[in-house]
This record gives structure tokens, C-alpha cells and sequence, in this order.
């Protein structure tokens, strides 16, 4: 089918990582009628865990609610690798046939909504293996994530440019880098440096990582001994199942635990590390200024971060930087680190929907000004649904709430002969609110491009599993905050 000889399709999803071919599944398990393609910008399926070729990459959420509850997870690891998460991706989209429906470095610039057309026209960027190309659809699906995949963040660094080693971004790892026998120097204290540390020091001579501020670690196992017994005696969806409920539910009470009791949950913490580490714990450099959970735990698995400081390999140091040196770092302190390797480990650039700014009936629409309804669709936007994962617990809980609720949104819309479907905000019943309650510093730089929430329910996005279950899972579509016409 076709308009001026422009491809149409019922659906379009942005993206082929874990959200993509989530949203392909649930689009085809749902709406078996629906025609639909995946567009992805790259050159491969995987997102993330394509784009990131770091030594030591691996999840910062157990595989059990980060993988698909559709598919199970087979390796023993909960606590999984980059490869190895790639892997199970590449196999879930050839499992549902999804593969085939991915096009390759299609990144999508422009995305215009007709009133009257009731479609969206969809813009391709000219590449070497695909020519300018314009697609139309009747929905859009944004799986592309929220951070920015052409670079990361990385401050404004004084004499930067006087260091005479290797300064990278992870984002934008050289895979051909040698950094064996090497002094390096990670800045950061997130997930990827807290991964990076103890990997680069089975190699490098020293590694350090240097941190501002410190971040609530949590160390456990690799494997999940309960999900691998389960395993044994289950069928495999039986056990994958078992294995998720436990862990959303572990993941949940720790999270309430830490804002109804901060103070004892970060000596709890704390009390973890120091019998770990013993005479080399140091309370400065595991002591955050704010309480667990205001910003994303770090996962320490098989207590490797500390096995790299005990074995001299690895060292902490909480300080600031006054400037790059010839040789490393100066410290506002008055030390100086030396090193042959720096990386950047300073966070993500948000970017939402791939970078495309919409525009409805000509005029463009500011993400910002905008509502999340039930964190899945924008209100006074059109046949649009988007995933974003939680900031709280594994990226795919949410993810597959939301694209089973645009599925079923879909279909409705099928069954009820409706060609649009837009989420309605009523500013005199609910109050504005930022999106996240979050103090991580890639959200506070994004302030001005998130979407707002509203105070309550349908358009406060609650960051928790069980409430968004019943919300985007149990409760019906026919909703009179989202108008079907």
C-alpha cells in the first residue's frame, strides 16, 4: 500500500535494541494484522550493548527482569556480560522472526504529524547504503532510548589539551587500545566505572578511579543461586518466570527500604564494604552526600571491585580536579596522579526520540512542555508511544509495560474503528511536576528537554512496577484522558 508511491505502514518502531524488539514482539503477538518495520540508525541490532565496546561491559541489573519475560534467559550468570546480552538480543529477534523486519541505517531526522492525513510522515537520512527516503505511518513507536549515541558528557576539563597520554570517553571506547602495564585514571563513580576498574586492572600496572563524590555500592553474586535451582527443576519460561517475580519483588523492598529507613540502609552498605576491604576502607570514599537511591545503586558482582584493591591492583581516591597535567591529574588537594591512560567515565547526554524534534500540523513540539501519560505516550501528541525504563529498578520491567499497553492501545483501536488516539492533559485538575525525582547529574542537565508529570494517576509516572502494572497492564485503554477519534 502506498500514497504517491511514499511506503506505508501501520507502525513504525525507532530503534532496534532491547526496546525495539520489545515493541516488535508485542506489536506482533497483538496486532498479527499490523504492518510494521524497525528502523534502526546503526549498523546492527543491539543498542547499548552494541554500542558500548568497553572492557568489562556487562548489565547493572540482574538478566531476569532486564531480559524479556517472553524469552527466558538460559546462561547461569544473572549478573551478565555485554557479549553475552548481545547474544540473547540477536536470538530473541530471530526467535519472533523480528530480524527480518529491522532496517539498517535508517535513522530517522524528521518525524510530522498530518491532522487531516491523520499520519505521520517520516524523513531517512541519506547514508551510503541507503538513499533519502520518506515512510508513512499511522503510529509511531520511540524505542530509541534517552541518551544521546554520537557522544557522551564529558566536563569542560581545564588544560585537557596538555596531557600528553590517551584521554577517551567510553562511549567512545578504541577497541585496539593497549593499556597493558599502564597507569590509567577512570574520573566517575557510576556503573561503568565501578565495571571499568577492576577489569582494566587485570591488565594496566595501576588503575584509579577518581571520584568526585562517592556512590551507594552494593556488592552480590554473579550467578543467582534460587534462579539456577529453579532452573533445574521448572520447565525454562516456568523457572525464567519464578525467577523474575522474586527479583522485581527483592529489587522493590530494597528500594523502599532505602527511602523509608536511608540512614540504615547506607550503613548496611557500608558495613558490607568494610568487611570486605578492612584495614583499606576509607569512609570518605564510600560515604555519598545523599541517601541510597536518590541516585541509581552500583553493582559491585563477585566483589571484584574490592579484589582489585586488595590485590594493589585498583585504588579509590575522593577528590577534585584543579587541572590536567602533562602527566595526569592535578587535584585540588595539591597531588598529582600521574597516568598514561584517562577515561571520562562522566555520564550520558539525554536525548529523547533519537534526536527527532516532531512536528504536528506543521508546528514543531517541544518535549518539554510536555506531559507523560502513564510514562508510555505524550500528551497532545497522536498515535505516539515511547519507552523509557526505570530509573529504579531494570530498564525492561518498564519498557515491556509500556509496549504491551501500546499494543493493546492498537488494538482497541481496531476493534473500535479508530483511526487517532491522543492522551489529553487537563491543567486544571492535575498539577505540573518534574518527570523524575532523581539527583543524578545526566538528569538535571536534561531538565529542559524531559517531559512533565502530572501529581497523580494517569499522568504521574510512579517508578514502581506493581502500580505501573495494574496502570498500563490491568486497567482499560477506554480511558477518558486519551481520546479516540
Amino acid at each position: 500500500m502506498s500514497v504517491n508511491q511514499i511506503p506505508v505502514y501501520d507502525v513504525i518502531i525507532i530503534g532496534a535494541g532491547i526496546s525495539g524488539i520489545c515493541a516488535g514482539y508485542h506489536t506482533q503477538d497483538k496486532c498479527p494484522n499490523k504492518s510494521f518495520l524497525i528502523l534502526e540508525a546503526r549498523a546492527a541490532m543491539g543498542g547499548t550493548w552494541d554500542l558500548f565496546k568497553y572492557p568489562g561491559i556487562r548489565s547493572d541489573s540482574d538478566m531476569y527482569t532486564l531480559g524479556f519475560p517472553f524469552f527466558p534467559w538460559k546462561n547461569p550468570k544473572a549478573i551478565a556480560d555485554g557479549p553475552s546480552i548481545l547474544s540473547y538480543i540477536k536470538e530473541t529477534a530471530k526467535e519472533f522472526n523480528l530480524d527480518s523486519k529491522i532496517r539498517y541505517n535508517h535513522k530517522v531526522t524528521d518525524a510530522s504529524w498530518d491532522s487531516k492525513e491523520k499520519m505521520w510522515t517520516i524523513e531517512i537520512k541519506d547514508h551510503a547504503d541507503v538513499n533519502n527516503m520518506t515512510i508513512k505511518t499511522k503510529f509511531i513507536f520511540a524505542c530509541s532510548g534517552y541518551y544521546n549515541y554520537d557522544e557522551g558528557f564529558t566536563p569542560d576539563f581545564k588544560g585537557i589539551e596538555d596531557f600528553r597520554g590517551t584521554v577517551l570517553h567510553p562511549q567512545k571506547w578504541d577497541t585496539n587500545l593497549d593499556y597493558t602495564d599502564k597507569k590509567v585514571i577512570v574520573i566517575g563513580s557510576g556503573a561503568t566505572a565501578v565495571t571499568l576498574v577492576p577489569e582494566m586492572s587485570k591488565k594496566a600496572n595501576q588503575v584509579t578511579m577518581l571520584q568526585r563524590s562517592p556512590t551507594y555500592i552494593f556488592n552480590m553474586p554473579s550467578e543467582d543461586i534460587i534462579a539456577n535451582f529453579f532452573k533445574k527443576i521448572f520447565p525454562a519460561k516456568t523457572a525464567h518466570s519464578l525467577s523474575r517475580r522474586k527479583n522485581v519483588q527483592l529489587s522493590i523492598w530494597i528500594y523502599k527500604a532505602c527511602k523509608k529507613w536511608p540512614d540504615k540502609m547506607a550503613a548496611f552498605f557500608k558495613k558490607k564494604i568494610k568487611k570486605e576491604l578492612g584495614e583499606l576502607y576509607k569512609e570518605e570514599d564510600f560515604s555519598p552526600k545523599y541517601n541510597p537511591w536518590d541516585q541509581r545503586l552500583c553493582l559491585v558482582p563477585d566483589n571484584d571491585l574490592f579484589d582489585a584493591m586488595k590485590s594493589g591492583k585498583a585504588k579509590i581516591v575522593t577528590d577534585t580536579i584543579d587541572r590536567f597535567t602533562e602527566k595526569g591529574i592535578l587535584l585540588n588537594s595539591g597531588k598529582e596522579l600521574e597516568a598514561d591512560i584517562i577515561v571520562t567515565a562522566t555520564g550520558l547526554k539525554i536525548q529523547l526520540i533519537g534526536g527527532v524534534k516532531p512536528k504536528i500540523d506543521g508546528k514543531e513540539v517541544h518535549t518539554g512542555k510536555l506531559h507523560a501519560y502513564k510514562g508510555a505516550m505524550f500528551g497532545g501528541v497522536p498515535n505516539m508511544a515511547f519507552t523509557v525504563g526505570y530509573t529504579n529498578a531494570s530498564w525492561t520491567l518498564k519498557c515491556d509495560l509500556n509496549c504491551s499497553f501500546a499494543s493493546e492501545v492498537l488494538k482497541y483501536m481496531d476493534d473500535n474503528n479508530y483511526e487517532v488516539c491522543t492522551p489529553k492533559f487537563d491543567p486544571q485538575k492535575f498539577a505540573t511536576e518534574p518527570l523524575l525525582d532523581f539527583d543524578a547529574g545526566y538528569i538535571k542537565r536534561s531538565l529542559d528537554i524531559l517531559p512533565k508529570q502530572g501529581d497523580k494517576a494517569p499522568w504521574k509516572v510512579y517508578q514502581n512496577y506493581h502500580k505501573d502494572v495494574k496502570m498500563l497492564n490491568t486497567d482499560t485503554v477506554d480511558d477518558k484522558y486519551l481520546e479516540y477519534s
